[in-house]
């Protein structure tokens, strides 16, 4: 139960960037000119918060108890037009897939997607302006200097939706999770009841010649998962990242058809961009079944839609599983 409680997939941060430093009113004072002209520095720029994609991480654990993030005022300005020094940015490391919302309101703020992207969260005030830049041939000593002004706050949401290649749906208890096991290094917890995979299980999987891609187990989805129920947004939130969707549904369901309608129906009614992903059926547990009832049951599967009977607990069909994932992988990839 370790890595499920070591998994954050939502965070609310208050975030305060820095004030920026006041302008000065100064004026030259040398020995032999002792009515100079005005040199008063502009203030510094106050920090920023900033969200940086890093590829090591895969949760917001860390940033779970962090609730107030402040990033330091920028300094004033000084003689001889000096500007004061920005406050130094606060970077924030975040797994690849987080999205940033405002909190009050839900906007979509952005989303980072690659290592070492970077975006600023709450920007830093201007810097207030000093009096030698109010200074003109009428008014050559000018005693205007102007406040730094105030950073940008508040509430913010972060939100990570997990990047796969593959991302396996399909109703608890489905053996999503036996399958990530079988065909990855990954050990989540595998057990005969509901919900088992509370959180998503990242694994990758091996292909020929060296090659991999990686494949995410998700919590198992329910009917009226798009209204809350069950585990609800937060388990489809994570498939709108997955290039491809593998529906795995059991051999022995009441009706492989009509469990996968609801599935579909679920994710349109959720996001209807998700149906533009490329998908494949998996059938589940082929090893309960024979090979008359498999041939039946074939009759019944959706039309058109790539379907393979595979067993995790047997290895039938997985390599033609890789196969076939590996061929809509590299389509979808090399799609105009």
């Amino acid at each position: 139960m370790a890595a499920e409680s070591n998994f954050v997939d939502q965070v609310r941060i208050y975030c305060r960037a820095g004030r920026g430093g006041n302008g000065v009113v100064h004026f030259r004072r040398l020995k032999y000119m002792p009515k100079g002209g005005p040199d008063g520095g502009d203030g510094g720029r106050g920090g920023h918060i900033i969200l940086r994609g890093n590829s090591n991480l895969w949760t917001l654990l860390h940033l779970r108890y962090r609730k107030h993030i402040h990033a330091p005022d920028g300094r004033n300005g000084s003689r001889e037009c000096r500007t004061g020094a920005s406050g130094t940015d606060v970077v924030l490391d975040v797994p690849l897939g987080t999205v940033a919302r405002d909190a009050d309101t839900g906007q979509f703020l952005f989303e980072i997607t690659d290592n070492e992207e970077q975006h600023i969260l709450c920007r830093g005030g201007q810097g207030g302006l000093g009096n030698a830049r109010f200074a003109t041939p009428t008014n050559q000593a000018p005693t205007e200097a102007t406040p730094g002004q105030p950073g940008e706050e508040g509430w913010k949401i972060l939100e990570l939706k997990l990047l796969a290649d593959v991302g396996l749906v399909g109703f608890p208890n489905a053996g999503k999770s036996t399958l990530l096991a079988a065909l990855t290094a990954a050990k989540p917890l595998i057990a005969d009841y509901p919900f088992t995979t509370l959180v998503p299980q990242l694994g990758i999987v091996s292909y020929r010649e060296h090659q991999s891609f990686v494949m995410a187990d998700l919590p198992g989805i329910l009917e009226g998962a798009h209204q809350g129920r069950g585990l609800g947004h937060r388990f489809l939130r994570h498939i709108e990242r997955n290039a491809v969707l593998l529906f795995v549904i059991s051999a022995d369901a009441p009706s492989i058809a009509e469990q996968y309608r609801v599935l579909v129906e679920e994710l349109k009614a959720y996001n209807p961009e998700l149906l533009h992903k490329p998908r494949m059926l998996a059938i589940s547990k082929a090893d309960l079944i024979d090979k008359e009832l498999e041939r039946l049951l074939k009759k019944e599967l959706p039309p058109r839609l790539p379907a393979l009977f595979i067993s995790a607990h047997t290895g039938y069909n997985l390599n033609k599983l890789k196969d076939r994932l590996w061929q809509m992988l590299h389509e979808h990839s090399d799609a105009p």
